[in-house]
């Protein structure tokens, strides 16, 4: 993915990776399960037109797919606006929501490998 090689290259960005107990987390969980809760996550937490705590909504660490968010940029909807150019303040649809979904995987199967 295009997206992700122009997010490997920004400082901040680029400073996230999965540690061993993140690993370990899918390993046990499996990237289905994974891909679920990412599924969640987004749909809930970032998907809403509006989000009363929109730029502290993920936390840094906790969970695989929060780490993933912030490396991907897929964390709140300013940072979703200014890397994905969804604007702010809309509903995300289905396939905005799966885009979103489809790059934390894919970052999150990089990180596995």
């Amino acid at each position: 993915m295009e997206i992700l090689e122009k997010l490997k290259k920004s400082k901040f960005r680029s400073k996230f990776k999965l540690k061993a107990k993140d690993i370990e987390y899918i390993k046990e969980k499996g990237l289905e399960k994974i891909h679920s809760h990412a599924v969640d996550f987004i749909r809930e937490r970032i998907s809403p037109c509006y989000i009363p705590n929109d730029g502290k909504q993920t936390p840094m660490r906790g969970h695989p797919v929060f780490i993933a968010q912030h490396a991907t940029a897929t964390c709140c909807r300013g940072c979703i606006e200014q890397w994905h150019k969804f604007p702010k303040n809309i509903q995300l649809n289905t396939t905005q929501q799966e885009y979103l979904v489809s790059i934390i995987m894919e970052w999150i199967k990089k990180q596995i490998i």
